[in-house]
């Protein structure tokens, strides 16, 4: 009889930043404590892990076109390719001291990297919770994340901050605080559905068909920050109030308010680095707010990627075809609850 192989499926939501943000980046948070307020849509990273026996570790990324193979190691090389899926593989096993193991993982998200919607954080957290779920280790939300924040920033060495790991641990609305030592609290926020029904009515999700590299920008705010950059550090303290207020519009269906912490947290935004905005980015706001559009911001670190806007319903569909008429795409989503899921199949 045929042996069958253990498949492990995964999947991990993206996140909409919806104030805060930048705040959960160090030196900032250690110095001043961050706030942020997010929320995960139904847009997710994948994965798929295949158990086999063959003393190889195969990972492809099928949304970068990008495959590696090896001989089976307790260690995989950094060397810059598919290293997400390496890096969690590599503390997974020393962790968990653990023998070298034989698979193959296929990786894809839903949202290119560099779209600011949390795309490479959430790969992480469900490539891991794959590993969870296939060798039954004991962890939790907190230490998911944590874990996914210590492989991407630590073990890796990729810029960013804590928001995005959280996010698709946790899943749904959350108001997060950063400490320092890295300490993170989420509050799980409970929004009545009629005001969730109300903010999905309000929003468009646009990808403006450029990626950016939200290193770049990131290292740019730390260094204004280290430096005691009055203008970053001041700018920082609004958006980190942005969170609080937003808080409050959010729980209250205050969709009014809500439109101006976006609008003023992206002016506010724009002050922590120069690349955070740019022509492209400017000319979209404009033509989004010459067809109805109350706010708007770019999700992450800035630079390119989606931007989310603000319209009162009655003006949604006008915006929306203003939208199609330049080069990049309309992403229709909607607000979803829970963190990763991972599941054990069988085939053969």
């Amino acid at each position: 009889m045929e042996q069958k192989n253990t498949i492990i499926r995964s999947k991990a939501p993206l996140r909409l930043g919806l104030a805060g943000g930048g705040t959960d980046v160090s030196p900032y948070s250690d110095m001043y404590g961050g706030l942020v307020l997010n929320a995960t849509i139904n847009l997710y990273a994948h994965c798929y892990l295949e158990v086999t026996n063959d003393g190889k570790i195969i990972i492809e990324a099928k949304d970068i076109n990008k495959k590696e193979e090896y001989t089976s190691a307790k260690t995989l090389p950094i060397n810059g390719t598919l290293d997400l899926g390496k890096g969690v593989y590599n503390r997974i096993v020393k962790d968990f001291d653990l023998p070298a193991l034989s698979f193959k993982m296929i990786t894809y998200s839903d949202a290119p990297a560099g779209s600011g919607l949390g795309s490479s954080s959430t790969m992480v957290v469900c490539i891991l919770k794959a590993f969870v779920e296939w060798l039954r280790l004991p962890m939790g939300d907190y230490e998911l994340a944590r874990l996914a924040y210590e492989i991407e920033r630590l073990d890796l060495n990729f810029s960013g901050g804590k928001q995005d790991q959280y996010a698709a641990a946790f899943g749904g609305f959350n108001f997060m605080e950063f400490l320092k030592d890295d300490k993170v609290i989420v509050n799980p926020l409970k929004i009545k559905r009629w005001i969730v029904d109300e903010l999905e009515a309000s929003m468009v999700l646009y990808y403006t068909g450029a990626s950016r590299e939200s290193a770049q920008i990131i290292d740019e705010q730390k260094n204004n920050t280290k430096q005691g950059n009055t203008k970053t550090i001041d700018a920082l303290h609004k958006i980190k109030q942005s969170a609080r207020d937003m808080k409050q519009a959010i729980l209250f269906g205050d969709v009014e308010n809500f439109a101006n912490i976006i609008k003023q947290g992206w002016e506010d935004k724009k002050r922590l680095a120069k690349s955070i905005s740019n022509d492209k980015i400017d000319n979209i706001m404009n033509i989004a707010y010459n067809a109805g559009a109350l706010a708007g911001k770019v999700s992450g670190a800035g630079g390119g990627g989606f931007i989310t806007f603000i319209v009162k319903p009655e003006n949604k569909y006008a915006l929306i075809q203003a939208l199609k008429d330049l080069d990049g795409e309309v992403i229709p989503f909607e607000f979803s609850d829970g963190g990763p899921h991972g599941w054990i199949v069988y085939n053969g």
